[in-house]
């Protein structure tokens, strides 16, 4: 079983983010952006943070939106992996 299959199989935490970067071999950097409500002011802010998630087929490129899912350390920074693509990026 892959470590994607078995992330996708246990109840785990799923983001889904964009691709910024594949440079690396079988790891890819999501960028993950989430909107917030300021506590005092109510403002709605942008918050974002990137993940490193491993891509074992080097399958997915700069600007495809991803879902990743947590699970057991992979390396140092790595402990998401990459479940599925969600959208294809666009050529401009």
């Amino acid at each position: 079983m892959t470590q994607a299959q078995e992330a996708a199989i246990t109840n785990t935490r799923t983001l889904v983010g964009r691709v910024v970067s594949d440079k690396r071999s079988k790891t890819v950097t999501v960028l993950v952006e989430r909107n917030v409500k300021h506590e005092l002011y109510g403002k709605i802010a942008a918050r974002s943070r990137k993940y490193h998630a491993h891509d074992e087929k080097g399958e997915f490129h700069m600007g495809d939106m991803v879902e990743i899912a947590e699970t057991r350390p992979v390396s140092k920074t790595k402990n998401w992996v990459v479940t599925r693509l969600v959208e294809k990026a666009r050529l401009v």
